[in-house]
């Protein structure tokens, strides 16, 4: 008979040892499971189909610039070039003027986002020799799309790395990962010399790799991005937990918040949006108003209100004091999510366990009639719900592994404050 004794693990990854003891026999077993970081791993297929498939469109567009091609002049290959590079720069530019601030907060989404449009960059790369007429503008939509992976792809890296980091060890986790990252690199530059000769000139057996290494590399970084398991609250995994909580009255585990989590872009706009950090100009269109909100939230450091827009949509904006904390962003986001969760399931009771379920009823009764008239009762009830149950919710999710102390919320910098 043999019971583990005690277990011991290597820093935050997944090697594990079991020491048995045998009663029996008065010995030590020592187990060591075979895992496997499946995340790295399948970040080593992604860098190395990845390096592949960029090489197998090299060839074309050396082929679309004129390389063997005795009619093409320099000039021209050189301005191709130049405009290439120019759009791409200025790609890179507006990108992270537009989608700068959100890169940290939804980093699995635009780390995915990276790899399927560097895919998609490398297609347009391969078929760019077929059409020597477009031939300019199809190397200058590449380019952009190259630069918007680096951009989105770089930054991402950054943020992961970050979290990677569990002993600070920010410089070490990232030497490691640049070095195992060349290490791939180096193997496909020696495949990529071994299949050049044989591909050459063969265009199916060119997308016949293409195909089947794009494949690959989609596949590993799906696989690579959904096992990235985050302690730290972004809007998304923070709507899952509260509509969760709705809904059943418990606190999801951060592994099942992660698993729930999407990993792709939201290409459609919400039906109802938070806005965490906004203006008070975007949405407070009276005195009245503003007087109505300093009443319901007389002991909280935020705002909160909502409007319609167009098309049957409702905005919820958060306004924030020039004091408030990462608390307080909860807090507020907690409001905002109960809001939200109401106005998408009016037909949906709240789960029996939540107390104030009466509230929350009567308050879905009121929504379907219109927010214009049941504005002041929403905004008092849903705030009364916050207080009653926000601080048990909070204090229950840190006693589970969630961290507080730094969240990506994509927080806007507008902060508000009373005049005496």
């Amino acid at each position: 008979m043999e019971d583990v004794f005690v277990e011991e693990t290597y820093g935050a990854s997944v090697k594990r040892r079991k020491f048995l003891i045998n009663n029996a026999r008065r010995n030590i077993t020592v187990i060591e499971p075979s895992d496997v970081q499946w995340s790295s791993l399948k970040h080593s297929f992604c860098a190395f189909a990845s390096s592949i498939t960029s090489t197998l469109a090299t060839q074309s567009v050396l082929k679309g610039v004129g390389v063997g091609d005795e009619t093409a002049t320099p000039l021209a290959a050189t301005v191709t070039w130049l405009l290439k590079d120019g759009t791409g720069m200025l790609g890179r530019i507006i990108f992270a003027w537009v989608h700068g601030s959100g890169l940290d907060c939804d980093c699995k989404k635009w780390r995915l986002f990276a790899d399927v449009l560097n895919d998609a960059a490398t297609f347009l790369d391969l078929v760019s020799q077929y059409f020597n007429n477009f031939f300019t503008l199809i190397m200058c939509v590449s380019s952009v799309s190259k630069s918007i992976v680096g951009i989105a792809g770089g930054a991402t890296r950054a943020a992961l790395t970050q979290h990677q980091a569990r002993r600070n060890n920010m410089a070490d986790v990232s030497a490691k990962d640049n070095s195992q990252e060349t290490l791939v690199n180096l193997s496909a530059l020696i495949c990529s010399l071994l299949i050049l000769p044989v591909v050459s000139g063969n265009d199916s057996l060119i997308w016949t790799l293409f195909l089947l290494f794009t494949t690959i590399h989609l596949y590993a970084n799906y696989a690579a991005v959904t096992a990235v398991v985050m302690e730290t609250f972004n809007v998304a995994r923070y709507q899952i937990i509260v509509s969760h909580y709705l809904k059943t009255g418990l606190l999801l585990s951060v592994p099942r918040a992660n698993s729930c989590e999407s990993v792709w872009l939201q290409v459609w706009p919400e039906k109802v949006k938070i806005f965490l950090g906004s203006s008070l100009k975007d949405a407070v269109l009276s005195p009245q108003e503003l007087i109505l909100l300093k009443k319901i939230y007389q002991t909280a450091s935020y705002l909160l209100t909502l409007k319609e827009g167009r098309y049957g949509k409702v905005e919820i904006h958060i306004f924030l004091h020039e004091l408030s904390n990462n608390q307080d962003q909860l807090e507020a986001l907690f409001q905002a999510c109960v809001l939200q969760w109401l106005l998408l399931n009016v037909n949906n009771l709240v789960c029996e366990n939540v107390s104030g379920i009466h509230d929350l009823a009567y308050l879905q009764n009121q929504l379907k009639q219109g927010l214009k008239k049941n504005l002041e009762q929403t905004l008092k009830l849903s705030r009364d719900f916050t207080k009653l149950h926000f601080g048990r919710f909070i204090s229950g999710l840190v006693g589970i592994g969630w961290i507080t102390q730094r969240i990506q919320l994509g927080t806007d910098e507008w902060r508000f404050v009373w005049s005496n």
